[in-house]
């Protein structure tokens, strides 16, 4: 189905790794011209996304500081001419329990998730307004619905998210500016990437798919989100794509079982 996001520009941040270049890639694929924030850009993964017929640009930004998020928007609006589209995914955790939460590791969480949210939305939104128009999908997490051991920061920080999500789609929606949320389950990214094999068994167990997400399948969801002939009429959604994770079904059957029940009488796998 046509998305009709052909020769729009949008600004991603954690754009040159995991989910931001699951989903720059299928932005690139669609002909959007990109402008990919990160603290250091990869130069072969800019490369490659400009193979694909769009134009790319590399910002170097660290969110967590305020006054880079300001100069990293008016630099992509300064190389791509305008914003049609923001997508907030940068984000990094660290993970401490409740008793060692120290100030530096809180701050450093809740600025880059939230804080740099907060305030490159500002920027966007001032930028969207004098357009009279635009759309904005910010990454979430579902570790905001499924309780974690030391994550308590990080799970804040996404929780937070989904609110600042609510109030700018209400405060935007005036000015045609459209804001939702896609919430990822577990993905193999830099930020998932240090979980021991053991552990990767006991979550494919928990999730119904019994497989991890390619990010990819984030970047499809953002493009029908931002595309106003796809999603026109939605703000303020919270897409959940997590292979079932966060439905947490008992464990009341065999694996055996499950496939079974629903086949036909006499019927087995």
């Amino acid at each position: 189905m046509e998305t009709e996001l052909r020769g729009k520009k949008a600004l991603i941040t954690g754009g040159a790794s995991g989910i931001g270049l699951g989903i720059a890639t299928v932005l690139a694929e669609e002909g959007v011209d990109l402008a990919i924030a990160s603290r250091n850009p990869d130069a072969a993964v800019i490369e490659e996304l400009k193979q694909k017929a769009i134009r790319c640009v590399a910002i170097q930004a660290d969110v967590s500081q305020e006054p880079q998020v300001e100069a990293m928007v008016a630099k992509a609006i300064s190389e791509l001419g305008h914003l049609d589209f923001y997508i907030n995914n940068a984000a990094w955790t660290w993970h401490q329990p409740i008793t060692k939460i120290d100030s530096e590791s809180w701050y450093k969480t809740i600025n880059t998730n939230l804080s740099a949210c907060v305030w490159a939305c500002r920027e966007v939104c001032r930028h969207m307004i004098a357009r009279g128009g635009g759309s904005i999908v910010i990454i979430g997490s579902t570790a905001r619905l499924t309780t974690s051991y030391r994550e308590a920061a990080y799970r804040i920080s996404k929780t937070a998210l989904h609110i600042l999500m609510e109030n700018l789609a209400i405060e935007m929606a005036p000015y045609g500016i459209r804001v939702n949320m896609v919430t990822p389950g577990h993905f193999l990214t830099r930020l998932t990437g240090n979980v021991p094999p053991e552990i990767e068994r006991k979550m494919l167990e928990l999730i119904p798919a019994h497989r991890f997400g390619k990010t990819t399948e984030i970047g499809y969801a953002v493009a029908m989100l931002l595309s106003d002939r796809l999603s026109g009429y939605t703000t303020g959604a919270d897409l959940v794509i997590d292979g079932g994770l966060t439905l947490n079904p008992l464990p009341l059957y065999s694996e055996e079982e499950i496939r079974n029940m629903n086949l036909g009488e006499g019927t087995k796998e």
